[in-house]
């Protein structure tokens, strides 16, 4: 099984880390730029500074345009915004090869569907990844990032997570994953808009009552969606994980705050906006007013520092 090739496509910190990860493993491995093309492989070595320990490993790095066909493992780490495009670059190159899509937010997997891949898995991530250079990531585990079906027979989940999973970045298989996908996206709701308007790091959440107040807030509103959607979940336990996520990465920046300092777009309109899109949809976008505001508020900023 591990001579099978796992192509990560997106060499942002969450791709770069678990591409490290998986060679250290003495898996096949081959990290794609989602945003570049036309340019030759080359091997790149990549640090990934741990709580304990610094690992690093030689990566093969490529574009999709050199790459005539992916036969293995497909896992989608680019920035969600990008799936339109990237699911028609991929038509023809994937074959049967399983898609796996490592990426926040509802709805990221439909370009997918739409374009009709035969297997399409969803992860739920439970981990933060900052760039601290090019070459250089630090990465905080949370707790064990679970991926379910999508799409398909779920004949190739087996593999797939055991494919991915090493011991510095956990994965495992569950049966059902859209209510997961639902929590994490109200989560990162919060995590994604408070944290880049009060240019602040992910563990304010637990640090500060004011800023936990606001959380819940949010969290009330999006969970009456969901709820509304026939998604079961409980306001208390989505609170309960903003707080545990929320400790465990204090000290890093969240993905949409490390976008805008460098001036790139942010994936706020597969959270914020998705929710408000489907509240809408419900006639239900009056229980959600905190959460558009937010999510209008963080994209103008992100626009403003392009």
């Amino acid at each position: 099984m591990n001579n099978l090739t796992i192509y990560i496509i997106g060499a942002g910190a969450i791709g770069k880390a678990l591409a490290v990860f998986l060679k250290l493993e003495n898996k096949n491995v081959i990290l794609i730029r989602g945003s570049v093309d036309d340019q030759p492989a080359k091997n790149e070595t990549i640090q990934i500074a741990l709580a304990d320990q610094t690992v690093s490993a030689s990566i093969e790095v490529g574009t999709l345009s050199n790459i005539s066909e992916l036969n293995g493992i497909v896992v989608l780490t680019n920035k969600s915004f990008g799936n339109d495009q990237l699911s028609k670059s991929l038509r023809g190159k994937t074959g049967q090869s399983p898609i796996v899509v490592l990426q926040n937010g509802l709805g990221v997997e439909q370009s997918f569907i739409d374009n009709e891949f035969p297997e399409i898995y969803r992860c739920v991530l439970f981990a933060t990844s900052q760039a601290t250079s090019s070459t250089a990531v630090r990465f905080k585990p949370v707790a064990v990032s679970p991926i379910g079906t999508i799409k398909g027979s779920g004949s190739h989940l087996t593999t797939a997570v055991a494919l991915l999973d090493n011991s510095h970045f956990r994965f495992k298989e569950v049966s059902e994953i859209k209510q997961i996908i639902w929590k994490k996206a109200i989560v990162n709701s919060v995590f994604n808009s408070v944290c880049p308007l009060l240019d602040i790091d992910n563990g304010i959440f637990h640090r500060n009552e004011k800023a936990q107040a606001i959380a819940k807030r949010i969290i009330l509103e999006c969970v009456a969606i969901a709820n509304a959607s026939g998604i079961a979940l409980n306001a208390e336990e989505a609170i309960e994980s903003l707080v545990m996520i929320s400790k465990a990465s204090d000290g890093q920046l969240i993905s949409t705050l490390q976008d805008i300092k460098n001036r790139r777009p942010t994936e706020i309109t597969t959270l914020n906006f998705s929710i408000a899109s489907i509240a809408k949809h419900l006639g239900k976008e009056a229980l959600v007013t905190e959460t558009i505001l937010l999510g209008e508020l963080t994209l103008l900023k992100s626009e403003l520092n392009q």
